[in-house]
């Protein structure tokens, strides 16, 4: 067993891009955990955490510590103040986003499952995430990261070039179809 991780002794991470500021700290990070992700998040008066989102392959909940906000869901908003827990599964019914409409801080853990690879999707603003190598929550480098538009669906062959094609059915050198088959 690993010592304990102290919260008081790790300092905040802050965050403030996109519309969204809070501060995090990593307990389970810090502690060692590799499956299961656990932060402290400190949301201050009038602020958001992440845009609303959710993840295709990890489960997330919330523990309020102290203070109280909202939380946005598939369903609606429903206020949240110490002691509430949410569950967030994998899947679109898991969306979610967090906001302090109190005066003081909101205070709460979110739990999350560790796979990768995982897709958030963030239906708000048409877009996901894609992350391999390394799950959402982790600082571990990541072989393949990046952000997308939802409607920029290609064809699986759009701008694959210098393929050669041979056998059945591919195109000849003047572009007509080859055999067949065997037969011709």
């Amino acid at each position: 067993m690993a010592d304990p991780t102290n919260e008081a002794d790790l300092d905040w991470l802050e965050y403030d891009e996109g519309g969204a500021r809070f501060r995090r700290k990593r307990l389970a990070a810090h502690a060692g955990g590799e499956r299961l992700g656990c932060s402290l998040y400190e949301l201050p008066s009038g602020e958001r955490a992440w845009p609303y989102h959710y993840h295709t392959a990890n489960e997330e909940a919330m523990y309020v510590l102290e203070g109280s906000g909202r939380v946005r869901g598939p369903d609606g908003e429903s206020a949240v103040t110490a002691g509430d827990y949410l569950a967030f599964p994998a899947s679109e019914e898991g969306g979610h986003h967090v906001a302090n409409d109190s005066g003081g801080p909101l205070r709460y853990l979110v739990l999350s499952t560790m796979v990768e690879p995982d897709v958030t999707v963030y239906p708000d603003s048409g877009k996901f995430g894609v992350y391999a190598g390394a799950p959402p929550g982790s600082s571990d480098e990541r072989t393949v990261s990046g952000y997308y538009r939802l409607e920029d669906d290609v064809d699986y062959w759009e701008g694959e070039t210098g393929e050669s094609r041979t056998g059945p059915g591919a195109p000849s050198e003047d572009g007509e179809d080859g055999e067949d088959g065997p037969d011709g």
